[in-house]
């Protein structure tokens, strides 16, 4: 029960229903408030209890001041928990280790159940190894089940040992696309209460759901279990970004393109730690669809969140999605009684302000290896040219015929043409084709930032329809494939007529999941790999995705770029990135007429034509009747049963992690590091894709050594995301990405060290060296440049950080969730002071560091900086990145589960 210090208490009557709620005008100052301050506001009013949450915290929230820097420490209570099976599996097995740790310490197993309803969705298992045929989508399928039974039925056992947990089978959709079109309730009833749906995620994208009016973001799945039992998640009240929209869209225009450039916009102002609002007039010319794809990519601008006010809008969407009445009813109630609903010409009061006017957008890509790098899709053959001069050795012979394409004006990088290694290639069935670098060898329709969106979807198919009709098909090097976040999709195409033409251009179903956007492509056809990796080749993917950082997309394709369905569609057609879509023909007509882009794009009437027609409220009350069923197969996955897992000691998908071992009541005192040698030196956007294991698992590493070991086939090897509740697996993957650079360990890449625990510091294995210097008692620390650790909100990438043994970071700056993660897991993350790096301090990576002034913890206290020193001389004050109370206590305990856990016990 709240404290009610506010008298906040009231009744709002909707029909015949009455719900308690909590009124925002009973605090001074709310009604200034931008949107999603308003519904933190609501979040402590409702939870407040006069000790972790006070009448001091709502009134810090009610007189917020725009322009101040953070300072005032929140308890935010989600109303809900939502999970990916790639991070989510790693959250059950947690879940199911502190079951037996509570029983060890003599608690009650029972009490470790989530308190808030958790959902978790299959959507990150499903490869597309299969392509580009009728039965692609079920061949895809029975792989997907074969490799994954084991974790398929400890999903089963989770939904059926754990309260409030449910599980959306695979083959359903993506989470992010299931979460706005049927899980969210945009207003959360529960207990006789009615309040805003709020939520974190274990996936980054969570944000997808800021589009319907839904407070939420991606957390690390350490973070995730906390949430689920009933932690509140330690924040500082942020400054909030307002982003005004004005205008509309011109014909030609997408979302995709609209996102990509807001993308830029935001990360080159900076918003990291921050929310991002969007209001103004243009708001409500902007279709939910278009702005759950622009709050999908909130983590590529590097916002918390990027939210949306509900509106006339909202409840449309609602309605369409299969929602009842009556809670679209209590939609518009509660929003208008709370002063939650949008006004377009309302000025809220931002910490800061940005505008674009609709109007201004232009078709864009992004590329090759980060989705903030938007390039204006005229622009894309010249900037090519110059990008593909880093993934080439020096020296390639000139392709003249592009050289002769660039006017001299043009920059020297440019001028001199573009790098060309030509190589023949001969296809299963005879036909030879040439390949080269710029090749676009990947075209995929996928991810939720987009498969959500019907109008890019819709423009997608009707260009393969004109394609089809021109004549035209994909080159022959291209591996295409199609996979929609929901069933609704292949629904619509199918009503439309638009599903034979789809897959006469290659584009057949392969699954509902992610696919291609986290790696799980698929391998090249044989012959394509072959040629790619004897020759050095720098082929391209286009996707439809929102991530497209290096080496995470195929292994043998060092170029990505992020692209609109229908783009997608085009470059599939074109089959090379050297080729300007927007002036050169993309192939010929039957009559060897040349086709041009503009002969195949849809107008903006022939689309909303098709998505006015095809999409009706009954495909998602069809598709959402029954989903947390499952097919025959999930049904007739046999089920475990009892409190507690029965683990298989053989099993190398899910084994009982180490966390929990050795632990007492009573926390361990924090200790200085002293002998630190460092595991990797980083330069700037190290990535959490670089840091944490996924994609293929390679047969001669740690990891395919390990497997191998257990007597696993390679062809049975999978992913490291579908093995993520095997740690032994997940922690030899670590800093193992093919394109991690490590600087003490010059001229190599991927997951190698050095090893100082043997004479002159040969090279090895990340992996190895750990083990050795783990073996002889020497902690380690990891040296790094600016935005280290953005992308994904990965729990492996701090886990398996704290299992290689290493007891601090030290970086120029982090990205919000990495930074949060490694305090969850008991690593200390420390900041060079303003102005220095590890080049500027002469730092090698070779020294010895201890670090002095973490006892200070111990004390109740939280150093705002520590001594850093080495054997060598060196000597600086870093800055403790530990930036609340509440991550103070979680390092004490030496990571957030061991504090949740001696939390419940002692209750």
């Amino acid at each position: 029960m709240s404290a009610n210090s506010f008298d906040a208490r009231s009744t709002l009557q909707v029909g015949d229903e009455s719900y308690e709620i909590f009124r925002l005008d009973k605090v001074e100052g709310s009604a200034r408030l931008p949107y999603s301050l308003k519904v933190l506001l609501e979040n402590l009013l409702r939870t407040e209890d006069g000790a972790n949450i006070t009448a001091d915290h709502i009134r810090a929230l009610g007189g917020w001041d725009s322009q101040a820097q953070p300072s005032q420490e929140i308890q935010f209570t989600p109303a809900r928990v939502i999970m990916q099976d790639f991070t989510g599996v790693p959250c059950v097995v947690d879940l199911a280790t502190m079951r037996e740790a509570v029983k060890e310490l003599g608690g009650d197993a029972a009490k470790i159940n989530p308190l808030a309803p958790a959902e978790l969705v299959i959507d990150h298992s499903v490869i597309a190894d299969k392509f580009g045929t009728n039965d692609a989508f079920k061949q895809n399928v029975e792989l997907e089940y074969g490799r994954n039974r084991e974790r398929y039925q400890f999903l089963r056992w989770g939904q059926t040992a754990f309260d409030e947990f449910k599980v959306v089978p695979p083959g359903t959709g993506i989470v992010h696309q299931v979460n706005i079109e049927h899980l969210a309730r945009v207003v959360m009833t529960r207990d006789g209460k009615a309040y805003p749906d709020t939520l974190v995620g274990t996936d980054s994208h969570t944000t997808m759901v800021n589009g319907l009016g839904v407070l939420g973001w991606g957390v690390g799945g350490i973070e995730a279990e906390a949430a689920m039992l009933g932690q509140p998640v330690s924040m500082l009240i942020p400054r909030v970004v307002g982003f005004k929209l004005t205008g509309e869209l011109q014909p030609g225009t997408t979302a995709t393109d609209l996102v990509l450039t807001i993308t830029e916009m935001l990360r080159k102002h900076g918003v990291v730690g921050k929310f991002v609002e969007f209001y103004g007039e243009g708001v409500a010319a902007t279709s939910l669809a278009n702005r759950a794809t622009i709050g999908n990519m909130s983590p590529e601008f590097g916002s918390t969140a990027a939210i949306f006010p509900i509106d006339d809008e909202t409840l449309s969407y609602m309605r369409l999605t299969g929602r009842s009445e009556q809670q679209v009813a209590l939609v518009e109630a509660y929003a208008k009684e709370q002063g939650l609903w949008l006004d377009p010409k309302a000025e809220p009061d931002f910490s800061e302000k940005l505008e674009l006017d609709l109007a201004t957008v232009v078709p864009s890509i992004a590329g090759p290896k980060r989705p903030q790098d938007r390039i204006v899709l005229a622009d894309a053959k010249s900037q090519f040219a110059q990008d593909v001069r880093n993934y080439v050795k020096d020296g390639g012979d000139v392709d003249e015929a592009v050289k002769e394409s660039f006017p001299a004006s043009d920059a020297p990088a440019v001028s001199n043409g573009v790098p060309s290694n030509p190589v023949e290639v001969t296809a299963p069935d005879g036909t030879t084709y040439t390949l080269d670098h710029g090749a676009v060898t990947v075209a995929a329709i996928t991810s939720c930032t987009n498969t959500s969106n019907p109008y890019v979807m819709v423009a997608a198919a009707l260009v393969a329809k004109k394609a089809v009709e021109k004549g035209l098909t994909r080159k022959p090097w291209v591996k295409t494939t199609l996979a929609p976040g929901s069933k609704v999709v292949t629904d619509y195409f199918e009503k439309a007529g638009l599903t034979p033409y789809l897959d006469k251009v290659g584009f057949n179903l392969v699954g509902y999941g992610c696919t291609t956007c986290i790696g799980n492509s698929g391998p090249l056809p044989d012959e394509v790999s072959k040629a790619v990796n004897e020759h050095d080749l720098a082929v391209t993917s286009v996707l439809s995705g929102n991530r497209n950082f290096e080496g995470r997309i195929n292994p043998d394709v060092k170029m990505n770029y992020l692209a609109s369905p229908p783009l997608v569609v085009a470059y599939a057609l074109a089959g090379s990135m050297k080729l300007d879509i927007t002036r050169e023909a993309l192939g010929y007509d039957q009559d060897n007429n040349p086709v041009f882009l503009k002969d195949i794009w849809p107008s903006e009437a022939e689309v909303n034509d098709v998505v006015a027609n095809a999409i009706g409220e009954d495909m998602f009350s069809k598709s959402y009747s029954d989903v947390f069923a499952g097919d025959a197969q999930w049904q007739a996955l046999p089920v475990p049963t009892g409190d507690t897992f029965e683990w298989d000691g053989e099993s190398t998908y899910v084994r009982k992690p180490p966390y929990f071992e050795g632990m007492q009541m009573e926390p361990a005192p924090v200790e200085d590091i002293t002998g630190a040698r460092v595991l990797a030196k980083l330069g700037d956007s190290v990535t959490t894709d670089h840091i944490s294991p996924a994609g293929a698992i390679k047969a001669d590493t740690p990891a395919g050594k390990y497997l191998t070991e257990h007597g696993i086939e390679r062809r049975d090897f999978n992913s490291y995301g579908s093995r993520r509740g095997n740690h032994e697996v997940m922690i030899r993957g670590t800093f193992a990405n093919i394109r991690l650079r490590n600087q003490i360990a010059p001229g190599t890449e991927g997951g190698y060290t050095r090893d100082f625990t043997q004479d002159g510091g040969p090279v090895s294995f990340i992996y190895d060296a750990s083990q050795n210097y783990q073996a002889a008692g020497v902690p380690l620390v990891v040296l790094a440049g600016k935005e280290y650790g953005s992308g994904s909100s990965r729990d492996w990438a701090a886990k398996g950080t704290a299992l290689l043994g290493v007891k601090a970071v030290i970086a120029e700056s982090y990205e919000r969730i990495h930074r949060s993660n490694l305090i969850g897991m008991g690593v200390l993350p420390l900041q060079f002071p303003e102005g220095h790096t590890a080049e500027s301090l002469g730092l090698t990576g070779e020294e010895t560091f201890s670090v002095s002034g973490v006892t200070e913890l111990n004390e109740g206290t939280t150093p705002r900086t520590v001594k850093v020193t080495t054997d060598t001389g060196v000597e600086f004050d870093a800055v403790v990145r530990i930036d609340t109370p509440g991550e103070a206590d979680y390092y004490r305990n030496g990571g957030i589960l061991q504090y949740v856990l001696r939390s419940l016990i002692r209750k």
